[in-house]
């Protein structure tokens, strides 16, 4: 919060953000905090840019809960995933996502390693679907070494049932026949 002091180029003023299709509210959020925290917020409300003075900017790429918890890091620090196991990994993803638009590379570090955190019986399925998705080679892995160390489980929680990406079920037979070979060679 120091940077907020002596810098004249932050602008003065809150902002109420209409969030989704229903263009739920986010009301008096601080526009010079957002800057501090965000580069994306910081070009937003940046000199000749039309959000500097808009007291309403529209987000229509989320929901309320999840842009409610990237406001709140971004104001307090401290990261609100929900409750429930699945609902924090849903919540992690989209959040990760949020912070990769909105260059918060910290809120991104952590969304990770909650990601990282999460994956059980399960979660594992369908974060590996969208490890793949986006790319994220840790998780993938991650995910992957789980499936195949706790196979008997993961097809229990309905895990084989979730699988909606075929490039991923490729991947998990692949996995196996990988893991079938290896227990034919310690024979």
């Amino acid at each position: 919060m120091k940077k907020t002091r002596g810098d004249a180029s932050l602008p003065e003023g809150k902002v109420t953000f209409l969030v989704g299709d229903d263009e739920e509210r986010i009301e008096h959020v601080s526009k010079c905090v957002l800057c501090v925290r965000s580069v994306f917020f910081r070009t937003m409300f940046g000199i000749g840019m039309k959000e500097r003075d808009a007291a309403e900017v529209t987000v229509l790429e989320t929901d309320l809960a999840t842009f409610t918890a990237l406001i709140d890091y971004l104001c307090t620090d401290q990261l609100d995933l929900g409750e429930g196991e699945g609902e924090q990994a849903r919540r992690a993803l989209v959040l990760r996502q949020l912070a990769q638009k909105y260059q918060v590379p910290r809120l991104e570090l952590l969304c990770a390693q909650a990601l990282q955190e999460s994956v059980a019986p399960a979660t594992a399925v369908p974060l590996l679907e969208a490890a793949h998705t986006t790319g994220d080679g840790r998780l993938l892995a991650q995910c992957r070494r789980f499936v195949a160390d706790h196979a008997a489980e993961v097809r229990a929680s309905g895990g084989v049932e979730q699988l909606r990406d075929l490039g991923v079920a490729k991947g998990l037979l692949g996995d196996a026949l990988d893991q079938v070979a290896e227990l034919k060679g310690a024979m």
